[in-house]
């Protein structure tokens, strides 16, 4: 009798597979299960947020199940703000959240794609000491690099002094707690992760294409975008990932270089859980903060997917 192919794969192979399998369901199926099973939670006037989900009473069984969690999101319009559908507070948590996580990628992308092709194009002995440039920082605390920005950037900090020394200025310049000190804080942290996902898929791109297209007439815009951009799909792609998926739920960021109205969900998230001790409501908002990242990335694949592999024959 003849096995299957399926079944003939040998077991090098399956731990091989195994493993990333194992990795997801353990670090992240998880962890993302009992964050739903806190979220529908009905603690009462407990504190238990891993209080039973199913009680007995008289000899029948009563489900406690609270979805009013995820309901609040979308209809508590917390102190001091207009009630109404879609006008809470959570929901302009999570906005500030996608514009900020947005924005970050798409600096992170604009200074990272021309240093990530630098190094590619870069001779081979100075590559390893460019690369130590962009992994430098990850030796120093994240801590003390976002305390290192509020120095430069406060109104009495080195580049307002700077401003002031040079006559540029007058006065100093409102940065710290702004706009301004958040996408500069957020981008710093965050470029690395876009220049090396970037890099690792230039250094492999044969640049005698571009030699090629200036043969045939192209300018050397014209071949970039024709040829060097959509081989480097992938590898913007990766970056992307890398930079939206973290600076959507970034937490220590906005506590230190936001202001009271740069409050993303990473702290709403902080303040429900340990502040209002409403884990059920924090665990709500962190599933709904998921949902809102991964299905459309699921979409976005599935799709991707499909326009590759093309119609089945």
């Amino acid at each position: 009798m003849k096995i299957p192919y399926r079944l003939r794969i040998n077991p090098g192979r399956r731990f091989v597979i195994g493993v990333p399998y194992a990795w997801l369901l353990l670090f992240f199926a998880l962890p993302f299960l009992i964050l739903l099973r806190i979220s529908v939670t009905d603690m009462g006037n407990g504190v238990d947020p891993f209080a039973p989900l199913i009680e007995t009473v008289s000899g029948s069984w009563h489900i406690l199940l609270r979805f009013g969690n995820y309901v609040s999101i979308f209809t508590d319009a917390g102190q001091g703000a207009a009630a109404g559908f879609g006008n809470t507070i959570y929901l302009e948590a999570y906005r500030t959240s996608l514009k900020y996580a947005f924005l970050t990628t798409l600096f992170c992308l604009l200074l990272g794609y021309p240093f990530a092709y630098f190094i590619a194009r870069s001779r081979p002995s100075i590559r390893p000491a460019l690369l130590m440039l962009v992994i430098l920082p990850f030796w120093t605390s994240f801590l003390l690099r976002v305390y290192a920005w509020k120095g430069i950037l406060a109104d009495q900090g080195v580049l307002n002094n700077l401003l002031l020394s040079l006559g540029i200025t007058q006065e100093p310049l409102v940065m710290l707690y702004s706009d301004v000190s958040m996408l500069v804080g957020m981008t710093y942290v965050y470029l690395p992760f876009m220049i090396l996902p970037l890099y690792a898929n230039l250094v492999k791109m044969d640049f005698r294409l571009l030699e090629a297209a200036h043969d045939l007439g192209a300018s050397p815009w014209k071949a970039f975008w024709l040829i060097t951009v959509p081989l480097s799909k992938s590898g913007i792609i990766a970056g992307t990932m890398l930079v939206f998926i973290p600076g959507v739920g970034e937490f220590v960021i906005p506590s230190l270089l936001g202001g009271a109205e740069n409050i993303m969900i990473g702290r709403v998230v902080w303040d429900e859980m340990f502040s209002s001790n409403n884990w059920p409501r924090a665990a709500a908002l962190a599933v709904v903060m998921i949902v809102l990242v991964l299905v459309p990335l699921a979409f976005y694949y599935r799709n991707a997917n499909a326009r590759d592999t093309g119609p089945e024959s």
